[in-house]
């Protein structure tokens, strides 16, 4: 064999074991990235080669699916009441991809968990049965809370205290996901993506707000547990109104007449006296203040429920005119509608907090348990008498405050109304806040909630939380006392 053809071979070899070496690379190590890319049109065609698995309301489903009568893709997602349980579900688009449960569970629903397959399943590479999501949503919860907000943009969430299951997630302006779930609906899903007011946004969970009074009930809570006052019914030596420390400015009162000076806890809530918490905060520090917020759940970037929540946040680096100003739930003070319920749920479970969550099961097709959501994660917030004595002072705000809206015949009901205030000094319409708890003084059932309005069409001087959010959050009480 002459050199040149003896060069040729040992190269022509080299590319051969070069091929077989990347070959291997991509089967043995590439594989399953590949398999898993955004791109891979098979992902898509597996999982809607099927009748998808459904998220269960109350034992019934709230998705379905439907026969497609042409491309590649056999089924599409369908929704029964779909803008009522938008914010519960989310969407399963062939277009648009998967949001909330929908995203969450999409390998259970569609039949490609593994936890789904037979041992033969997995030798053949069969796809299995879907599964199914099972919340803990209590439909007529859900649907007081969808029908009371109406046309306004707001959101609500109800949460049962004892068990932290979730029991209404609403969020208005809503949106019905079979619009979007095909690949044709492009001009519904840029109509969704051009409304200003965002339907698509889950703004129970997701859009952070300034909380108004509502706050007012976690420093009340930090004064408390601080000892900083001994009860709620101990004088707190405030002036009203209250000098903002190194600034030429007083924090007011809404009304002037409102018993605000020197004014105990219970009175500071039932007549939401921005003095007295303004002052209260100073007193404590800004630290105490947000240990004691952080209890509650705010400044926790990882709120999974299991749809992860936007972080509420108590902000640091503040001087005491913002310390003040946080105090009363503004400056740079935001909760997502999810954390001030939860705030509510603590205080009425006697000081715990117990995990929020809205599914219960996740099961295969034929109803065996693939993941439990148990109740009961509890962690302790409060002392019981904070709790206690928090419970009392709320149920005043309601029986003879600035939350009589909400009163419920036979229950007892404890709240704290809130009006935010929205853009550049206060230009746009404030936000209506309520949080309350309701507790049947005969069965013993219990249901925490919170309620905010956004905009609601309302003139500046008719926005408050007694008077746009309270009648909502009564609707959900009433709904879940009653079911």
């Amino acid at each position: 064999m002459n050199k040149t053809i003896r060069r040729t071979s040992v190269f022509c070899l080299l590319l051969v074991l070069a091929l077989l070496g990347r070959a291997t690379w991509v089967q043995a190590y590439q594989a399953r990235a590949l398999a898993d890319d955004d791109h891979n049109r098979r992902n898509t065609i597996a999982q809607y080669a099927q009748p998808l698995g459904d998220i269960i309301v109350a034992g019934n489903p709230v998705t379905g699916s439907k026969r497609t009568v042409s491309g590649d893709l056999a089924y599409k997602r369908t929704y029964k009441q779909g803008d009522l349980y938008a914010a519960v579900t989310g969407y399963s688009s062939q277009a648009y991809g998967a949001t909330q449960l929908e995203g969450i569970y999409s390998h259970v629903l569609d039949g490609t968990d593994d936890r789904l397959k037979s041992p033969m399943d997995v030798v053949t590479g069969k796809q299995a049965a879907p599964g199914d999501v099972l919340t803990t949503i209590d439909p007529a919860v859900q649907k007081a809370a969808y029908e009371a907000l109406g046309t306004d943009k707001g959101a609500a969430v109800a949460i049962d205290p004892k068990t932290g299951q979730v029991l209404g997630v609403v969020s208005t302006p809503s949106y019905d996901p079979s619009k979007i779930s095909g690949t044709a609906d492009g001009d519904a899903w840029q109509k969704l993506l051009d409304d200003p007011d965002k339907p698509l946004v889950n703004r129970a969970l997701r859009q952070p707000l300034a909380p108004g009074s509502t706050f007012k009930l976690v420093v009340a809570a930090a004064a408390l547990e601080d000892g900083l006052y001994s009860s709620v019914d101990e004088p707190t030596d405030s002036p009203n109104p209250y000098p903002l420390p190194g600034s030429s400015k007083n924090l007011e009162n809404e009304s002037a007449s409102a018993p605000c000076e020197n004014a105990t806890l219970r009175t500071a809530l039932q007549y939401s006296c921005n003095n007295v918490f303004g002052k209260v905060a100073v007193d404590l520090g800004q630290d105490k203040v947000r240990t004691m917020a952080e209890k509650f759940g705010f400044n926790t970037a990882k709120l999974d429920m299991p749809v992860r929540a936007s972080e509420s946040v108590y902000p640091s680096g503040m001087d005491k005119a913002q310390t003040a100003l946080s105090g009363i739930g503004q400056f740079e003070v935001t909760a997502t509608p999810l954390q001030i319920a939860m705030v509510s749920a603590a205080l009425a479970n006697g000081g715990e907090l117990a995990a929020p969550h809205m599914v219960s099961r996740v099961t295969d097709s034929k109803g065996n348990t693939l993941q439990d959501f148990a109740d009961g994660d509890m962690k302790r917030v409060v002392s019981q008498s904070t709790a206690e004595q928090l419970r009392s002072a709320m149920v005043t705000v309601v029986e003879k405050g600035t939350g009589t809206n909400a009163r419920i015949a036979g229950a007892e009901v404890g709240g704290k109304t809130g009006t935010a205030q929205n853009g550049v000094g206060n230009s746009k319409s404030p936000y209506a806040w309520f949080t309350s708890y309701a507790k049947d003084r005969s069965s013993g059932k219990e249901v925490a909630v919170a309620v905010v309005v956004e905009d609601s069409g309302a003139a500046r001087a008719e926005v408050s939380g007694n008077g746009l959010a309270a009648p909502i959050a009564q609707k959900m009480m009433k709904a879940a006392l009653k079911g």
